[in-house]
């Protein structure tokens, strides 16, 4: 299918590994250019020049002549923000991710805790929504894709930062997407479950180490849980990704797309 998105323009966050690396690579397949931020420069770098073989050679993605831009910055700061949207001024589309805050009891934190984990999963999507939504208004095309996390649906215990900062951002994405939809700009969140990652690796690690056991049984507990009986692959996670900001996609907004295997057990 041709997602219609071809020589559009992405800002894609934290995308130098992860979920976040499997969206800009799948965004790039579909032609789109793409400028992607994260901290970290080595990785960051490889990924650019996996986006260059994909937006060159891939199959899907002749050039557009356009190539892959990074920013190496940290998007939760005012500084880091303004670095992306000076590379990336009038997105097409946005993908708005952060790295998760870290697991632990909620005994143990205080309240700059909570505030870098608002910052980080709360205040910089929607920082990075009022500077870009305009724009794509007046355009009359927009596409929003917030990651998440499947704890949004189902809350994990040891992630009661994540929970909280992120159930924050998705009660204003419900409230603003139904404004901005009429213009063929769309708000959605995509929650990720158990797909093979760092941070799933740290979060695994954190219920080992609650519960005295080793990580291997720890995530083959995690598995049973999970009608797929698997992990899921960020690859998986990308196309999904992609197809949210598809043409396609534009009856769809203020939803929050759940990617877990059926791992959670509710009808709504």
């Amino acid at each position: 299918m041709d997602l219609g998105i071809q020589g559009k323009r992405a800002l894609v966050c934290a995308a130098s590994k992860g979920l976040g690396r499997a969206c800009a690579l799948a965004l790039a397949q579909e032609g789109v250019n793409v400028t992607i931020i994260a901290r970290g420069r080595e990785a960051l770098e490889a990924t650019v020049e996996e986006l260059r073989k994909v937006g060159v050679g891939g199959m899907k993605c002749p050039a557009t002549g356009t190539a892959p831009i990074a920013v190496c910055a940290d998007i939760t700061t005012p500084e880091g923000r303004a670095a992306a949207l000076a590379a990336c001024p009038d997105p097409d589309i946005l993908v708005t991710n952060a790295g998760g805050p870290p697991p632990g009891d909620f005994r143990d934190w205080n309240r700059d805790d909570w505030l870098k984990a608002l910052d980080a999963n709360m205040l910089t999507p929607i920082e990075l929504i009022k500077a870009t939504v305009d724009g794509m208004i007046a355009r009359k095309f927009g596409r929003i894709v917030n990651i998440t996390s499947g704890a949004v649906k189902a809350p994990i215990d040891v992630l009661g930062l994540s929970n909280g900062a992120r159930s924050g951002l998705t009660g204003f994405v419900a409230g603003i997407a139904r404004k901005t939809v009429r213009h063929n700009v769309t708000i959605n969140n995509l929650l990720p479950g158990l797909f093979d990652t760092d941070r799933i690796r740290n979060v695994v690690g954190a219920q080992a180490r609650a519960k005295g056991i080793d990580y291997a049984q720890a995530l083959s507990e995690r598995i049973t849980t999970i009608p797929a009986g698997r992990i899921g692959d960020p690859a998986e996670f990308g196309a999904a990704c992609a197809w949210l900001c598809s043409a396609q996609a534009g009856y769809i907004t203020g939803q929050n797309w759940l990617l877990d295997g059926g791992a959670y057990p509710g009808t709504f």
